[in-house]
């Protein structure tokens, strides 16, 4: 897997829809709410359903957006202990071409101490 950086304040989607990372087809994406349109890009996408003034959400799309929430839940956590991480969670200041190499040693730590 690699990391991708991007300088400035630049929206997670817009980073993703630019680098045309190529995910395994068969690999189940669980996005949140702002990467709404992700299904044009992989197949295999799955976004929480938003509500509408004219359009209020069904008991089923509730229960749809409550089980995403459920599974995404897991990726949360691991981004937030990267995040403890000063490195991380502050504006880099490195040079650019180490951001990727400092996100992949974070990982690496972080999997190391929560690997079960």
């Amino acid at each position: 897997m690699s990391v991708v950086c991007r300088k400035g304040h630049v929206h997670d989607f817009k980073i993703l829809k630019d680098s045309k990372l190529k995910i395994h087809k068969d690999i189940k994406k669980l996005a949140d709410a702002g990467y709404q349109g992700i299904i044009k890009l992989y197949s295999n996408s799955h976004t929480p359903v938003k509500n509408t003034k004219n359009k209020p959400l069904t008991k089923a799309d509730k229960e749809y957006n409550a089980n995403l929430s459920k599974q995404r839940v897991r990726i949360e956590n691991v981004n937030r202990r990267c995040k403890i991480f000063r490195i991380t969670k502050e504006t880099y200041r490195g040079k650019h071409k180490n951001c990727g190499k400092t996100w992949n040693i974070v990982a690496g730590l972080v999997n190391l101490r929560y690997a079960a």
